[in-house]
């Protein structure tokens, strides 16, 4: 992420924040040729909260959800993905105890038959 989006975001109010994510969820119903009714219908939410989920109001957490799912952009969470990671430290360690060489000897030699 460069540091120009990432201070946008910031600078934005929580109002502004719900304002974007509306157009965000207008824009894509629209891309679909959904109309609120319908869309709603599919989310299990009323009309009313969609619009003002699209205008930018407060709405549940679940209610976002349940659109995303039904606009299929679920893929947006992929931000809040937790990804494990290895200090310097554990990754020298690590290198440490992986083997350098091969020791030479044959371990398949135990299964020759007496043929």
């Amino acid at each position: 992420m460069n540091d120009l989006s990432y201070n946008i975001w910031y600078s934005m109010s929580d109002k502004a924040l719900s304002e974007h994510i509306g157009r965000f969820i207008k824009a894509k119903r629209i891309e679909q040729n959904r109309t609120q009714e319908a869309l709603a219908h599919a989310a299990g939410i009323s009309r009313s909260t969609l619009s003002l989920l699209e205008k930018g109001e407060t709405v549940t957490l679940a209610t976002l959800l349940q659109v995303l799912r039904v606009i299929e952009q679920l893929n947006v969470l992929e931000v809040f993905s937790l990804q494990p990671l290895i200090s310097p430290m554990q990754l020298a360690k690590a290198s440490l105890k992986k083997r350098k060489r091969a020791s030479g000897n044959d371990h398949t030699s135990s299964t020759k038959s007496d043929w």
